[in-house]
């Protein structure tokens, strides 16, 4: 007499990727603070003249001067995920990284993959279509994924090792800003409250989309802009928000920058997110590192102020250039596909806070 065959075995289901982080996207950033400590030492080591841009001024990338035409421009970004779609984990990352390059005025060129994944918990296929994602972005970008480095790690972990050319001449850092100045904002912000609510199961699917739209286009505007004689300086907004970076531009320059809140652009329902409470743990972590240094209106409320310092994964790029520049600024981005660039500020004379929200 046959044995009745045995049931299969139920695979078990792979967990949420946002369940196996602490932090997700840009989020997972050391606090400002922390991290000054941590560089105070490297800051003092000597760098050679062929560096243009080093680690002194909390710029986005490093810049370094091959000939009179050329400087390679190289950055690095990696981080916990932000949401649970492997594949646009992967995409979403691969467009951080590459950010970096453009906003310095840089044109990619190629990429190495930085991969740490707990193989024993997640499957080959996940991890791959990880790889995918950001592989995607870089063909979008035109540049190949040339190499890169794998761990097999408790959290999984992603993103790239980024590397673009810029004309020497072209360079744009955090700290030439010019008194007079426009800002002006690539992108809404308010990714890091939408990744708080898509934890939480929280977050409507136009929201989901809205997040996977900003955080996937990629900043290409960065060279068209950084050729702009009007154009002072270029950053982009990612782990410190907005204000940590709008704090960046106003420290390297040694002037003050005023934000004009009500014309900073938003992505859907994030005020209404935030005033429930979806917010990062990292929004707190760095108004506690900076918060001194920024003089807020009256009646600014705790989820405006959570939108200021909300962290931005893959966020927009955030120009200085002069009135008269302000148009071309503008419609250099709408041609890259930047519906919601808009001014958002302007540079003054250094006064008794480096940042001054209107």
């Amino acid at each position: 007499m046959n044995s009745p065959a045995a049931a299969p075995a139920t695979p078990t289901p792979e967990p949420r990727l946002t369940s196996l982080s602490h932090g997700g996207g840009c989020g997972c950033k050391i606090a400002p603070g922390v991290l000054s400590a941590i560089l105070k030492d490297t800051l003092a080591m000597p760098m050679p003249p062929e560096l243009l841009v080093g680690i002194q001024t909390a710029d986005d990338a490093a810049v370094y001067r091959l000939n009179d035409e050329q400087a390679l421009v190289a950055t690095t970004d990696f981080f916990m995920p932000i949401v649970d779609d492997p594949f646009d984990f992967g995409r979403i990352a691969a467009a951080n990284a590459l950010s970096d390059v453009y906003a310095m005025g840089g044109t990619p060129i190629m990429a190495l993959a930085l991969v740490g994944m707990p193989i024993n918990v997640l499957s080959l296929q996940t991890i791959g279509r990880i790889l995918e994602g950001g592989a995607s972005v870089c063909r979008d970008a035109g540049i190949p994924v040339a190499g890169g480095h794998t761990i097999d790690s408790v959290e999984p972990i992603y993103g790239l090792v980024a590397l673009g050319l810029v004309h020497p001449e072209r360079v744009k850092t955090n700290s030439g800003a010019q008194v007079g100045d426009r800002l002006v904002l690539g992108k809404p912000i308010g990714v890091g409250v939408q990744s708080a609510a898509l934890k939480k199961g929280a977050l409507p699917a136009a929201g989901y989309a809205a997040m996977l739209a900003s955080t996937t286009q990629l900043n290409r505007a960065g060279p068209a802009l950084a050729r702009l004689p009007g154009v002072h300086a270029i950053t982009d907004v990612t782990g410190f928000a907005l204000a940590g970076h709008a704090l960046e531009l106003a420290r390297g320059a040694g002037v003050t920058v005023h934000i004009d809140w009500p014309s900073v652009p938003l992505l859907p329902g994030v005020g209404q997110l935030a005033a429930q409470g979806m917010v990062t743990g990292a929004s707190g972590r760095n108004w506690a590192a900076y918060g001194h240094d920024v003089a807020l209106p009256a009646g600014f409320g705790d989820s405006q102020r959570a939108l200021l310092t909300d962290p931005q994964t893959s966020g927009g790029l955030l120009v200085a250039c002069d009135a008269a520049s302000v148009d071309e600024v503008l419609a250099t981005f709408r041609h890259s596909g930047f519906a919601q660039a808009a001014v958002i500020g302007r540079i003054e004379p250094a006064g008794a806070s480096p940042l001054v929200v209107a």
